[in-house]
């Protein structure tokens, strides 16, 4: 086991495309840390993980890894041959082992040689060879390793069945789950994780912090869900304006103590402002007394001058950065019942995935829809925006609800069409008008003319939350909307839901965001779903009251009015005062 320092970066200086992403950062890793590193989309956090693994050389500084320190790293984007298996991608996993079987196979096809079998000194050395092999492969747990790779990839959640399939069959987020299975089963002293909860559901997720937290190694983590850097984070460090800053704690700890640092920061600047203007005032003031002709004056307004240039200036605090400016609102108010499905049903080569289902949504209530990867949440919405029929069963949209939909994948965009196109497909405006409206969402007059195609996840993403705000629809269809953001952007969101006076249906794997939007959580599970009255927190201990056997309340359907205006109340509630 390593102790002390698993990776350095001293004086590390990098750019991206001729732009300085970071200058003379330094920062240590210890062998037991758990590590979360936060920050803006674009400051640099991938591009450091990418220097500590090696993938990148900064421009100029060090990365120093001690040479007994093994790094595992996992991108955001994990490359594979597609055409391989899952088992025999994850047998890869050991580069030593791989090596040493691959050893023990070319020995054994040397013994069946004729030139050397029938050479006896030949044979003894290729005997000798091939003995070393295997005592090297058993020492490194060669034997039972077959084993131990599929006990790991069995508790990821991969099926026997599964194991294979090509890689080219699995979904974004299996694929990810393959690249951790290799990563758990080597065990790296150093393990740099870029955003691995991306495409995750809510088993991979806790799956995930259960790794992390019995981690034998150090374990670096960017992450935008801040329900997981809550759980397993003891350290937030941050990469800000090209600055690293250490906090001691969790994801809530940080949030905190980085607000009172930047309280304190602004209460010292404004009191050394003050000295600052007493100084230089007195500094013109004797410069200024008999036209600056008295030499005693002259030398005390020099001594004040030589104070002013020494003193250790304090920056200002960047207490309200410039974030996306969403302003949510429904064009008309809408049905009442905005949303009523009644036995519900839909199959796929004969497996149902959806199996008599029944849902209401009221007017103005925030339902959370969760459950596994492929449980079938995206059909039922592709059902509801009429895009996939379903085998049984009606769905009714209130006659005055209009519907806007926020897609995972960005379905909704044109990649062909430019982003000022894209924009004006839901509203005529002139360039002044369109670029106003750009500045709200981070972009430049410049962006305008860029290809949908040629944004990144997190541009996308604001473009979709733009067209929402343009279509002005009383029931938003959100599907992952925070996947793409990073942790300003999302809260943003939030804010800009809270104040929205329509309904909201959202399918989401993000926790923390789920706890301070929704009202009601509805679980859909082999195909049924199951209602839990409340946040994301009410649900996990209703969900575990409720496999003890306790009692479980249920909404008779005279109490379906009375549910959706409690639901009303308690979004007007988070409006006047929402804790995070």
């Amino acid at each position: 086991m390593v102790i002390g320092t698993v990776a350095r970066l001293d004086n590390v200086t990098q750019y991206f495309g001729g732009q300085l992403v970071f200058e003379k950062l330094s920062w240590e890793v210890y062998h037991d840390a758990r590590v979360g590193l936060v920050g803006p989309n674009g400051a640099g956090k991938s591009t450091i993980l990418k220097m500590f693994a090696g993938v990148d050389e900064p421009k100029s500084g060090g990365v120093f890894i001690p040479r007994a320190v093994r790094v595992g790293y996992l991108p955001q984007e994990p490359e594979f041959d597609l055409t391989r298996t899952v088992i025999a991608e994850a047998l890869d996993a050991s580069p030593t082992l791989a090596a040493l079987e691959r050893e023990m196979e070319r020995l054994n096809a040397q013994m069946a040689d004729p030139a050397i079998y029938n050479d006896e000194r030949k044979l003894q050395r290729v005997l000798d060879l091939h003995a070393c092999a295997v005592a090297e492969f058993e020492d490194k747990g060669g034997l039972n390793f077959d084993n131990r790779v599929r006990a790991t990839l069995r508790g990821l959640g991969f099926a026997d069945a599964s194991l294979h399939l090509p890689l080219a069959a699995l979904s974004g987020g299996q694929k990810k789950l393959v690249g951790l299975a290799k990563l758990l089963i080597e065990q790296p002293e150093l393990l740099l994780l870029d955003e691995p909860d991306n495409h995750l559901d809510l088993n991979g997720k806790t799956f995930l912090e259960k790794l992390i937290a019995d981690y034998p190694g150090a374990v670096v983590i960017v992450s935008h869900d801040r329900y997981l850097l809550d759980i397993v984070a003891e350290e937030i460090v941050e990469l800000e304006d090209g600055a690293l800053t250490h906090y001691v704690g969790n994801y809530s700890e940080y949030a905190f103590e980085k607000k009172q640092r930047l309280l304190k920061q602004q209460q010292m600047f404004d009191i050394q402002q003050r000295e600052i203007q007493r100084l230089q005032f007195s500094i013109r003031r004797l410069m200024g007394w008999n036209a600056g002709q008295s030499e005693k004056f002259v030398r005390r307004a020099r001594s004040m001058q030589k104070r002013l240039d020494r003193m250790d200036k304090v920056d200002k605090p960047r207490l309200e950065r410039k974030t996306m400016g969403i302003a949510l609102a429904a064009n008309k108010r809408g049905s009442n019942k905005t949303l009523e499905i009644n036995t519900l049903c839909k199959a796929f080569g004969g497996a149902e995935v959806l199996r008599g289902l029944d849902l209401q949504v009221w007017h103005h209530e925030r339902v959370g829809l969760i459950g596994a990867n492929g449980a079938g949440k995206s059909v039922l919405f592709r059902c509801i925006l009429g895009t996939e029929q379903p085998d049984l069963g009606e769905i009714k949209v209130g006659p005055s609800t209009t519907i806007a939909y926020y897609a995972q994948e960005h379905q909704t965009l044109d990649f062909d069409a430019t982003l000022g196109a894209e924009i004006r497909k839901h509203r005529a405006m002139v360039d002044r008008e369109l670029y106003g409206l750009l500045g709200r969402f981070l972009f430049t007059p410049e962006d305008a003319r860029k290809k949908i195609t040629q944004l990144s996840g997190g541009e996308k993403a604001r473009v979709q939350i733009a067209k929402l705000m343009l279509q002005g629809a009383n029931l938003l269809l959100l599907d992952e909307p925070t996947n793409n953001l990073d942790i300003a952007s999302s809260e943003i969101l939030e804010d800009a839901l809270a104040d929205y006076d329509g309904t909201v249906l959202v399918i989401s794997h993000d926790r923390y965001f789920l706890d301070n939007v929704v009202d009601r959580i509805v679980e859909l599970e082999q195909g049924v779903i199951t209602e839990y009255l409340g946040n994301y927190t009410y649900y996990l201990e209703e969900k575990a009251r409720r496999a003890r056997g306790e009692p479980v309340y249920v909404l008779a359907d005279d109490d379906d009015e009375d549910a959706a205006e409690e639901s009303a109340l308690k979004t007007r509630a988070r409006k006047t005062g929402r804790g995070r």
